[in-house]
């Protein structure tokens, strides 16, 4: 992973950029990010089909020490993982706002209110669902900026706004290791 932002990783101001070289530095990045959650967090998760905002999941769920597959909830459009003892949130909920059709529809789902008692969500498509969780939620934009020469290279673009507003100089210290050591 190396970090695209021209202030460097110690970046005290959004938004921090981190480019990956393949899943594994998207994991990489999803766990680091993992560990600044705490209850009632929302990450909003932006990027056209095939962005990796289900691996980024994947990293973020093994991070907390969830158990099993984590797959994308298209169809069940909402999954509850438990987290494992000791992780900063007991319940993982993960959405798939996709195939929704209105914002009506994202607020009948009561994703602000499930991550009320101990859990945090990422909600996959989040820029549809942003207009219905309020103003707290740190949004991560996946882009592949050559899919054809470099396929599995990934820009991320973290942003945060509400309670993540004045938390991107301790986000970009969260990355900073990764950056610092290189692609897995």
């Amino acid at each position: 992973m190396t970090t695209v932002d021209p202030a460097g990783a110690g970046a005290s101001q959004w938004p921090v950029f981190i480019e990956t070289t393949s899943p594994a530095g998207t994991r990489e990045v999803a766990a680091r990010l993992a560990a600044a959650c705490s209850a009632g967090d929302v990450v909003l998760l932006v990027g056209d089909l095939g962005a990796g905002k289900t691996v980024f999941a994947q990293g973020y769920a093994a991070a907390l020490g969830v158990a099993g597959p984590v797959t994308s909830p298209t169809f069940a459009l909402v999954r509850h993982y438990r987290c494992a003892p000791g992780a900063p949130v007991g319940q993982l909920i993960h959405a798939d706002v996709y195939r929704t059709g209105s914002v009506q529809e994202v607020v009948d789902l009561a994703l602000a209110e499930l991550v009320e008692e101990d859990a945090v969500a990422l909600v996959e498509w989040g820029d549809l669902a942003a207009p219905a969780l309020g103003e707290s939620a740190l949004e991560v934009r996946l882009e592949a900026p050559d899919a054809v020469a470099a396929p599995e290279q990934r820009t991320l673009t973290v942003t945060g706004r509400g309670r993540w507003g004045d938390r991107a100089a301790e986000v970009a210290a969260l990355l900073e290791p990764a950056i610092e050591r290189g692609s897995p």
